[in-house]
């Protein structure tokens, strides 16, 4: 047994014995069992030194390496002193609840607590919506809608609902907020961007406040991460992990002032993105991540890569000791290296064995990571508290969510007033592929990575949402296809748009227009005579301008979430529509990417929306 582990249970023991004995154990006493870096009543620098004092070169590279959950064993994390684990995109235990999470969670910590420093695990999920990834938990309208709203207070209920629902299943680090400045919607992860000017996610940051608190250690206090640094929106032609040729002026001007924002927060972590600036990839830009992000914006905690985006330094299959070199040396403190992370470590070993990784670098980054680990408390707090737990897709946080959806409506056209609706005496046709689908009015990122359509996870559709909304004297048909309309009804609702993607499948090169049984649907409905209501489901603006003068009233209700009562709470005047557009609405996909102040004339300007 290893010298300080004699020594450490030889003072736990004790300690238990003092205390099962009866013998009062003064505070003294208490803080003599334990070493430094144990005591929370010392300053985390201080515990920090101390810890860093008695690691081996492994610990430290241990601590570096973030694998996935399907990868690791618990005796993997024991063995290698892993400082990390995440779930990726649909990776969840079975059965996929939070009670599951929790046990899952805590398995995993138990093993990084039998490591003889006992330095606990920092767990990560991509939580961008709501917890997203767990079946029950209430899922927020996605980015793009949040930002309709321009409203940083309940930006930052939302981020405080998120944190608590997380803490609620063990984990303690958020791969969350999206920062990136979309500025071509042919990007599949518009969605995820507040919206085209830096001064909307600039605001939104207040989601980082929301999920750490004011400082981090609460009882719900989750570590955030700014994503992705830096330039991820401004890819040539909207293509994903692309190439953002621009000048650094301009880099400075629209990219990079929402990471400035949320440093200025707190945010514990920075995550990098896949794609490149002027052809050199962000996973190895010293300059941006060592001299602007560490230097000049003097952000003090740790930098982590996005899933495998190492690998992509080199532009070859398979990351090499040059790309680890590389990444690390330019800045990178913690590598989410899911399946690999065994040859991650070996080649990272061999590069600081050969002086090509300084163990200065490697300090540095152990430093920073091991830093939030004491912030956070997880040294005193490492196991789930289950008094959270039940608040997974609790009523509360389905409320805050319903009002989030309401507020991030956004009004394009009204035609004769005709919206609001009345709640009583209607006869109402609803219409369409994401008028009752839980799936598609969530998007991506739910439950799995690239969602899917369907019944998913428990919520209120939109059509659901509708039936709610409406008196006893009124009745709601709904057919898909439209089928059975007839002029007897007073008003026609089509619910059309997207269905569910993520980053890489959702790009769109080619058209950006309502798919062909979108647009019979809203025939159908037309050819009744009834006056028409187009709902756009969609995580971006659509090719909407030749079909648009057929139509009498439009919402964009971008991507919802679970709580479809808050679209119907706009429909029928129960809330006002105050959302405005977060990006410019094109007149047509040949003009993309089109922004405010570029020349070109829209269909809808930045900050459009209509009101009753």
């Amino acid at each position: 047994m290893h010298r300080r582990t004699r020594i450490r249970l030889a003072q736990l023991l004790c300690l238990a014995l003092a205390l099962t004995a009866g013998v009062t154990v003064t505070g003294s006493a208490r803080a003599a069992a334990l070493l430094p870096y144990q005591d929370p009543s010392l300053p985390v620098a201080t515990r920090v030194d101390d810890l860093l004092a008695r690691m081996t070169l492994d610990e430290k590279l241990g601590q570096m390496t973030q694998a996935e959950r399907g990868s690791v064993s618990t005796s993997d994390i024991t063995t290698y002193r892993l400082g990390s684990i995440l779930s990726g995109g649909g990776s969840s235990p079975s059965p996929n609840n939070a009670t599951s999470w929790a046990n899952m969670y805590d398995t995993f910590q138990q093993a990084a607590l039998a490591t003889p420093l006992g330095i606990p695990i920092i767990y990560g999920v991509d939580a961008v919506h709501g917890h997203n990834n767990v079946y029950g938990a209430t899922i927020f309208p996605h980015n793009i809608g949040l930002g309709a709203t321009r409203d940083q207070a309940l930006v930052q209920q939302i981020g405080q609902a998120v944190a608590t629902e997380v803490t609620g299943t063990g984990l303690d680090w958020d791969f969350a907020p999206c920062l990136c400045v979309a500025r071509n919607d042919r990007w599949g992860r518009t969605y995820e961007s507040f919206g085209e000017v830096p001064a909307i996610p600039n605001a939104m940051t207040a989601f980082v406040t929301g999920l750490q608190g004011s400082t981090l250690g609460g009882p719900t206090s989750v570590l955030a991460t700014a994503k992705h640094y830096v330039g991820d929106g401004g890819t040539t032609g909207g293509v994903d992990q692309g190439n953002t040729q621009l000048s650094e002026a301009e880099l400075r001007a629209i990219h990079l002032p929402p990471f400035q924002a949320a440093i200025a927060r707190g945010v514990g972590s920075v995550m990098i993105s896949y794609s490149s600036w002027n052809g050199v990839k962000l996973h190895g830009h010293q300059y941006l991540i060592s001299t602007v992000l560490k230097g000049e914006l003097a952000f003090t905690g740790f930098v982590v890569s996005d899933w495998n985006g190492i690998d992509q330094i080199d532009g070859q299959g398979g990351f090499t000791a040059t790309e680890v070199r590389t990444a690390i040396n330019a800045g990178i403190d913690m590598v989410m290296v899911p399946q690999a992370w065994k040859n991650f470590i070996t080649l990272l070993r061999s590069e600081v064995q050969a002086g090509r990784v300084t163990m200065a670098r490697i300090d540095d980054a152990n430093r920073r990571i091991l830093t939030k680990k004491f912030e956070l408390a997880l040294f005193e707090r490492p196991l789930t508290d289950r008094a959270y737990t039940g608040t997974v897709g609790s009523a509360a946080h389905r409320a805050l969510a319903r009002q989030a959806v309401a507020k991030s409506q956004v009004m394009l056209k009204n035609s004769a007033n005709l919206l609001p609706l009345a709640r009583d005496n209607m006869r109402i046709f609803v219409a369409g592929k994401n008028a009752d689908d839980i799936g598609n009015q969530s998007g991506g990122w739910t439950i799995s990575w690239q969602g899917s359509s369907g019944n998913i996870t428990p919520g209120t559709t939109i059509l659901h949402g509708i039936r709610n909304a409406v008196g006893s004297t009124s009745t709601v048909t709904y057919n898909r296809r439209g089928t059975g309309i007839n002029s007897s009804y007073d008003v026609a609702i089509a619910v059309v748009g997207e269905t569910p993607y993520a980053e890489g499948q959702g790009d769109r090169s080619g058209s950006m227009a309502l798919d062909r049984e979108d647009l019979r649907a809203i025939a159908t409905l037309r050819n009744s005579g009834v006056p028409v209501i187009v709902l756009l489901v969609s995580g971006r603006p659509m090719d909407i301008a030749t079909a648009l003068p057929g139509w009498d009233a439009l919402i964009a209700s971008w991507l919802p979430g679970t709580e479809g009562d808050g679209v119907a709470d706009v429909l029928f005047g129960a809330v006002a529509p105050t959302g405005t557009l977060p990006v410019t609405w094109m007149a047509s996909a040949s003009q993309q990417p089109i922004n405010d102040g570029d020349g070109k004339t829209p269909l809808f300007p930045l900050g459009f929306g209509l009101t009753y």
